[in-house]
């Protein structure tokens, strides 16, 4: 069965396709399609959730509780999200977007079906990951003189902190939650954690003053692939005033920075071994 082609990269929140594959799970259903609109949560690395939505087939409607990636090895075995236990591209192994259902659903291979994503909350998850991405890079630029050796760079040319410190990141409709470890291989590093601690409130105002010149520039933003399959890579675009960043990431995003109002971020340091940032967004109007 060839790997799930996807949509969702160029927005697509509507597909009329057909079924590949519909297999039991959890008491209801994982339904797999040849093509979908759907993103599913990376169980690798879930920052941003899975979409929600519904498939009609045959008159009947189901809801699409979640969207993960699964798995099918040679002798058609299927492993589902976390379950998996190969990484993307093992040999014997093909990669699929898998729709959760909660209920038993008896649609064959080659069923017409419609799969309909919720736009609204897709459009706050797009909002939240590109703030994300936009947040990070503020946050590196805001760091950079803390460090006292090279940890490398990040896409507009700033220490990247974010890829030396990042714990975790959690993508909500319009924000999002990044954690970041400030122990001792960060000290190792070349990190200055004690001057940031000092400077906390200053950081976090250098951060949100490039925020919202980035905002204000109203970028275009966008999604190259490499190929139509969930098994391949992508990778994010943004054009700011300092130059064009681009991350490898397999989530949305929107198409400009004219999808804003604002981006805010809060800086807190209640545990002096833990950076929390939490971004916050206001939509335009338009």
């Amino acid at each position: 069965m060839q790997p799930t082609t996807v949509t969702f990269p160029s927005g697509a929140l509507s597909e009329e396709t057909t079924v590949a594959d519909v297999r039991p799970h959890a008491g209801g259903s994982v339904v797999i399609l040849q093509q979908t609109p759907f993103h599913p949560v990376d169980h690798t690395w879930p920052d941003q959730p899975g979409d929600t939505g519904t498939l009609t087939a045959d008159g009947t409607t189901v809801r699409v509780a979640n969207t993960v990636m699964v798995a099918i090895d040679d002798a058609g075995v299927l492993a589902v999200g976390e379950e998996i236990p190969v990484k993307r591209g093992a040999d014997g192994w093909d990669w699929h977007v898998g729709h959760l259902v909660a209920e038993p659903v008896t649609w064959g291979a080659g069923t017409t079906v419609q799969a309909t994503v919720d736009g609204t909350l897709r459009a706050g998850l797009s909002r939240g990951h590109t703030a994300c991405h936009l947040a990070s890079l503020a946050l590196d630029a805001a760091l950079a003189e803390l460090w006292h050796k090279d940890p490398g760079i990040d896409p507009l040319g700033s220490p990247n902190f974010e890829a030396r410190a990042g714990a975790s990141s959690q993508i909500h409709p319009d924000g999002s939650v990044d954690t970041y470890r400030l122990g001792k291989s960060l000290r190792k590093a070349g990190f200055r954690p004690d001057d940031l601690a000092a400077s906390l409130a200053q950081r976090e105002a250098q951060i949100n003053d490039l925020l919202a010149a980035w905002v204000a520039s109203s970028g275009r933003s966008w999604i190259e692939v490499e190929g139509d399959t969930i098994a391949d890579r992508r990778t994010w675009h943004c054009a700011l005033p300092a130059g064009e960043a681009h991350f490898l990431c397999g989530g949305t995003h929107v198409d400009g920075l004219d999808a804003f109002a604002s981006i805010t971020v809060a800086l807190d340091l209640s545990d002096p071994q833990l950076l929390v940032m939490t971004t916050t967004v206001v939509p335009s109007d338009d």
